[in-house]
């Protein structure tokens, strides 16, 4: 069992930066591959970032490529998402998630946390 919390999402103007957090309980976080997921209003769940349970894969969607970066520090059990040059669009809940298996884009994941709002003005 893996109990996720998220932290560090607010509101913010377009072209700033957060940092998210997730912290993981359980002594078996460096087992997991971890996403970021985000939900907009009336829209479905969609994949942000990957990494796997070491931290030498990433995964992006085509949409945050080269503005948002994933990590992870298996000694904290905690893994970030660093969002730069927010843009209105970014606008969701944000949700973090783990899972046994290998990085995946779908929504499949055992583990969810409750997610962070992150609203970003024009």
């Amino acid at each position: 069992q893996v109990q996720l919390v998220e932290s560090g999402g607010g509101l913010v103007q377009a072209g700033d930066s957060l940092r998210l957090s997730c912290a993981a309980s359980g002594r078996t976080f460096s087992s997991y591959a971890m996403g970021w997921f985000r939900q907009a209003p009336g829209k479905e769940r969609e994949f942000v970032a990957a990494i796997n349970w070491s931290g030498d894969f990433t995964y992006y969607a085509d949409s945050v490529k080269g503005r948002f970066t994933i990590s992870r520090d298996n000694g904290k059990n905690t893994v970030y998402l660093q969002m730069k040059s927010l843009k209105p669009e970014d606008t969701a809940v944000y949700y973090c998630a783990a899972d046994l298996g290998a990085v995946v884009i779908t929504p499949t994941y055992d583990y969810w946390g409750q997610g962070t709002q992150v609203t970003v003005s024009s």
